[in-house]
């Protein structure tokens, strides 16, 4: 079942399993996009059809600009409201959450929680922008090493945001438990090829379990 939430700073869909949640997910989009991409949408029917309650929701910066881009000023409204998808989530799922979704979802749900470690239970990481392509230099993990919620990182081999070698370098910083999943010949959308979305769901499950 799937029923659209709009209050406060959050903006978007819950899908409901067909029965009691085993945990919850808030999935969110990146820059170029909205909670209506695509993969979050596939992403979110295979964690429901497997017991979790999901929020897939837009930033608040889409929520502002429906065609804009993020910018650097606004960033900690958008880490706002991913907070608050967490705490709706956890009034509707009596369980473990994960927290994350894609690109710049991601790149922002992973800040949150290296300032505040208990906004969620697990990070799951779609295609995390490591660098800006072709500025290997500028990395992205200035606030891994402060990472305690384990995390699961899903990334294309040809995704010039980072090679797996960058993934793995950048990867050895976290110092809590984190698998990354490489997507063989995907790019940084992981349209294609198709990945196995029930390995995905398997690997968070167990994250949140601690297993």
């Amino acid at each position: 079942m799937l029923t659209t939430i709009s209050q406060d700073n959050i903006r978007g869909f819950v899908h409901h399993p067909g029965g009691t949640p085993r945990a919850g997910l808030v999935l969110t989009h990146g820059a170029g996009a909205n909670c209506q991409a695509p993969l979050l949408v596939s992403v979110a029917e295979a964690f429901a059809s497997n017991g979790f309650s999901v929020l897939r929701c837009d930033l608040p910066f889409r929520q502002r600009k429906p065609g804009g881009p993020p910018t650097r000023s606004t960033a900690s409204e958008d880490r706002a409201g991913l907070r608050a998808a967490a705490a709706y989530l956890r009034t509707v799922v009596d369980a473990p959450i994960a927290l994350g979704g894609h690109s710049y979802g991601g790149r922002q749900s992973t800040m949150l929680a290296a300032d505040e470690p208990t906004v969620a239970d697990a990070l799951l990481l779609l295609s995390y922008p490591l660098h800006v392509p072709d500025k290997p230099a500028q990395l992205r993990t200035e606030h891994f090493p402060r990472l305690r919620t384990p995390a699961l990182f899903v990334h294309g081999t040809k995704d010039p945001f980072g090679t797996p070698e960058e993934m793995r370098k950048a990867l050895a910083l976290i110092p809590v438990r984190h698998e990354v999943q490489f997507i063989d010949g995907a790019g940084h959308d992981l349209r294609r090829p198709a990945f196995d979305l029930d390995a995905l769901v398997a690997e968070t499950i167990r994250l949140l379990s601690g297993s």
